[in-house]
């Protein structure tokens, strides 16, 4: 009570009300706030990294895009093994297939890249090489084949590794909310940053497709509503 200093108190607790109170018991009552915010967001992402444990890679191809170049060709199970005769891990293999531009600049949604690509996969124990043509997309900014990679299995990480990784990601969530009053300047940078419906959408779908990651979930959403509480303005 009393952080209104025109609040109606009655007398024995007007003395004791909060705008009564030296400055530095009011910045700790204001600051208790986001502090637990604060330490619930590194305990959620500690028992995250420990007792739950991150999805590892997987070379495997999961969902197909419709009206993609994928489709028809790639099917949810093939191992993804080279591409272009070079071989590597999933993200390696992704920067390859993204080499192929289309020949127009600037490109537009859903040109052909120049020249296909030679994807090689593992079916059925046995590789086979395709020809795709990858086409552009403008979300993405790059071109694409139309598919995703399938989840892998989770791996717990051990105490001292998963204590790293914490703090590792809660200086990178924390870096990520401090630049948030300049990308909101920046009209391209607004566009992806979600509020609240957009933060209900990305949890709603968490919980139906992938429970285990809520808690990762709800670690963002109290470090980051942490610092936007300590931001001199509403």
């Amino acid at each position: 009570s009393g952080m209104n200093p025109d609040e109606d108190l009655p007398e024995e607790v007007r003395d004791r009300a909060y705008h009564a109170q030296p400055v530095w018991k009011r910045i700790l009552v204001i600051a208790a706030g986001p502090a637990v915010n604060l330490v619930l967001a590194f305990v959620l992402l500690f028992a995250f990294f420990a007792l739950i444990g991150p999805q590892t890679g997987s070379s495997k191809v999961g969902a197909v895009e419709q009206s993609y170049p994928a489709q028809g060709v790639l099917r949810p199970g093939d191992r993804l093994v080279a591409v272009d005769g070079h071989r590597g891990e999933p993200i390696e293999l992704s920067k390859l297939i993204a080499r192929h531009k289309c020949p127009q600049k600037p490109p537009e949604k859903g040109c052909k890249a120049a020249e296909p690509v030679q994807v090689t996969v593992v079916r059925n124990g046995r590789e086979r090489t395709f020809s795709i043509t990858p086409v552009y997309d403008p979300v993405a900014k790059r071109t694409r084949l139309g598919f995703a990679y399938a989840p892998g299995a989770r791996e717990q990480l051990r105490l001292g590794e998963a204590f790293s990784t914490t703090a590792d990601r809660f200086w990178f969530i924390s870096k990520s909310t401090l630049e948030l009053p300049a990308r909101l300047i920046d009209p391209e940078q607004r566009r992806e940053i979600s509020g609240v419906v957009g933060s209900y959408e990305v949890t709603r779908q968490t919980i139906l497709n992938q429970v285990e990651d809520v808690v990762g979930i709800l670690a963002i959403i109290s470090l980051s509503l942490a610092i936007v509480n300590l931001f001199p303005f509403l």
